[in-house]
């Protein structure tokens, strides 16, 4: 994105109060998560790959973030 101010030609609309916190609270959530995955990403640079026992298998991986997914949302009927 640019750095330079919106010239009158091309004004910019302003959001509600609400959309901008929320627009807000996306970006620190996405800009923590790009920090977690940094740190974990220079940790394999610096110490090489984790030992396969270190790890968990990615099915195991998989139904924990499905059950809660389904925990999330609400059945649909």
């Amino acid at each position: 994105m640019s750095e330079q101010p919106a010239t009158a030609d091309h004004a910019r609309q302003q959001l509600e109060p609400a959309a901008a916190d929320g627009l807000r609270a996306y970006a620190a959530r996405t800009r923590e998560n790009a920090d977690r995955l940094a740190a974990v990403l220079e940790d394999i640079a610096t110490n090489g790959l984790p030992s396969v026992e270190d790890c968990t298998p990615w099915e195991e991986l998989r139904e924990a973030h499905l059950a809660r997914l389904a925990a999330q949302s609400p059945a649909v009927a």
